[in-house]
């Protein structure tokens, strides 16, 4: 699997690199937009760690950039932990962050459970159907009564959760474990809340008055089968 490392900060990059090819991955760096726009336009990418500050832009408009071509797992760095950053890093695309200063072994943790889960949905070979919703899985094709719809890689893999669980409550626990399969300390619930909202958006009739992804107060999530 190939890495594409998006951060202007060299002694970050060298550390990096160390630790990721460590782990068996090929990995490519950009230092700058530029650069970032040029290796990505011209390689094939699994996973990409993206800086959010960077000299010449930020990385909000790469990952923008990126979500017009591609649905690769995205992983922001950030010195920032403000939630309307994290929020705003995950409504345009993201998958997950993680702030600095940050530990080596919890950026290693989430960049072996994103993709270890994008590969095992990416290798099913069956057909979900549901609610109008038609998911080609061996494809990575969402369809809303046959008209196609574009989700992000989390929210393809929650969707797909949900509809191999139809009317089985699902914990806030439970979601978060399958969709990331690390440790819980490494994630946070609120992911799960603009995930949730985000991906009503794009498939219930009413997002404000949903039937699909309905929640069950005090308890989790249900994908209710009309």
């Amino acid at each position: 699997m190939k890495i594409l490392i998006i951060e202007d900060d060299l002694s970050l990059i060298n550390g990096l690199s160390f630790a990721i090819k460590k782990q068996g991955y090929e990995l490519d760096i950009a230092r700058t937009s530029a650069e970032a726009d040029t290796i990505f336009e011209n390689g094939k990418y699994d996973l990409v760690i993206l800086d959010v500050s960077l000299p010449d832009g930020s990385g909000f408009d790469i990952c923008k950039k990126i979500r017009q071509t591609s649905k690769v797992p995205v992983i922001f760095l950030t010195a920032a932990d403000e939630e309307t950053d994290i929020i705003m890093g995950l409504d345009i695309g993201g998958d997950d962050y993680i702030t600095k200063p940050f530990k080596l072994a919890v950026l290693l943790s989430k960049i072996n459970a994103i993709l270890r889960r994008s590969n095992d949905f990416n290798t099913s070979d069956t057909e979900l159907c549901s609610n109008g919703i038609r998911v080609e899985l061996l494809k990575n094709k969402v369809y809303k009564n046959n008209t196609p719809i574009e989700l992000t890689a989390n929210e393809y893999k929650l969707l797909c959760l949900f509809m191999q669980n139809t009317d089985i409550v699902l914990t806030s626990d439970r979601i978060l474990g399958k969709l990331w399969d690390c440790d819980e300390n490494y994630i946070d619930n609120n992911t799960l809340t603009v995930y949730i909202r985000r991906l009503r958006t794009k498939i219930e009739d009413n997002p404000s008055e949903p039937k699909m992804i309905v929640t069950i107060r005090g308890m989790g999530y249900k994908w209710s089968v009309s």
